[in-house]
């Protein structure tokens, strides 16, 4: 007995999604494994709905997007090409669960639509003659076609079929490159609603506005425009992450943290001419007198007049001994040497005796 409930307790722990890796799919990525290769179906920057994360049924107003009166999907093109292929067909209708003789009437059945949270599914691939099938996200804006029920059957931009999720996001490991908005928590699991729907409510992002979709249509039927539920909104855009900065001249050039621009040289232009206070009457530059003050304001030298107060200006403080500066000595004046004495007594003017 107790060697049975080990046993029970050992394969409980050996289920479930411990371990999976999930593949991540951007907007563009046919993936791995491709049927085909079909450019142009897939939309950058669509608006993601706010309420993604978690089980959703297929029918849910505003679960996908779309251009009104425009199809992302080429039904047609894809019949061709798996009747052009018997291999590919036999393993592409296994997957989606019908008859290879069955594929264009399965096709027509399906609606065209963009996804607008990033779904769980299983991608089912085909290498080497053979299908693959792994787990995988595909991101917000990929083209997919819808069931009878809203669950996401193929992905426009490679033909794979697609089916319904086996693995838990929650206990999963992802490979693939990542993008801007990407958490688990907003990947969304389709589910189908219990009975065949006949429209869906897709959401034009770009116009802010719904419609209805018949299901298996392409847009030639698509109801008019009518306001998006608060339900079905999209999430606010999100902020660039290195989009360039306004820099402090306001020039719009990119910021470094950090770093300041050297100041540059003022060109001929920006040098202004000299102010009423700088030149003379004769337009002769003055030189300054007296000395400036940290303020800029211009003093009295010492002895003369204060230009403020009129008063004569104090003589300026003497300076700290570690600074005094070396006053050249003043020249010395030489004194008057004394006239020199004459020898014997001053000559007298001689006189003329008559």
């Amino acid at each position: 007995m107790v060697l049975l409930v080990l046993l029970l307790v050992i394969g409980a722990a050996g289920c479930g999604d411990a371990g999976t890796v999930i593949t991540r799919l951007a907007v563009g990525d046919p993936g791995p494994d491709a049927y085909t290769i079909v450019s142009g179906t897939d939309k950058e920057d669509v608006g993601r709905l706010a309420a993604a994360g978690g089980a959703k049924p297929g029918d849910e107003p505003g679960l996908y997007g779309g251009t009104r009166q425009d199809a992302v999907c080429d039904k047609e093109a894809l019949v061709d090409f798996l009747e052009g292929d018997p291999a590919k067909a036999t393993a592409w209708a296994a997957a989606q669960g019908v008859p290879p003789g069955g594929i264009a009437e399965f096709v027509d059945t399906l609606t065209p639509v963009l996804l607008r949270a990033d779904t769980l599914v299983t991608n089912h691939g085909y290498r080497d003659g053979k299908a693959t099938k792994t787990p995988a996200v595909l991101q917000a804006g990929i083209a997919v076609m819808v069931n009878a029920r809203g669950v996401p059957v193929v992905k426009c931009n490679c033909g794979n079929p697609l089916s319904e999720p086996e693995v838990d996001v929650r206990e999963s490991d992802f490979t693939g490159a990542s993008w801007t908005g990407f958490s688990p928590d907003k990947v969304t699991v389709v589910r189908p609603p219990a009975a065949d729907v006949e429209e869906l409510m897709l959401v034009d992002t770009e116009q802010d506005t719904a419609f209805d979709r018949p299901v298996g249509t392409e847009g030639e039927s698509d109801g008019a425009p009518e306001p998006v539920p608060p339900a079905a909104a999209s999430e606010p855009p999100s902020p660039p992450s290195d989009g360039p900065s306004t820099g402090t001249d306001g020039t719009g050039g990119t910021g470094t943290p950090g770093a300041t621009t050297p100041a540059q040289p003022p060109t001929d232009e920006q040098t202004a001419a000299p102010t009423a206070t700088e030149t003379g009457e004769a337009g002769g530059t003055l030189e300054p007198t007296g000395t400036a003050d940290p303020s800029g304001a211009q003093s009295a030298a010492p002895g003369e007049p204060d230009p403020a107060t009129g008063q004569p200006a104090d003589p300026p403080a003497e300076p700290p001994p570690a600074a005094e500066a070396t006053q050249p000595p003043e020249p010395e004046v030489p004194e008057p040497e004394p006239e020199p004495e004459e020898d014997g007594p001053a000559p007298t003017e001689a006189g003329t005796t008559g």
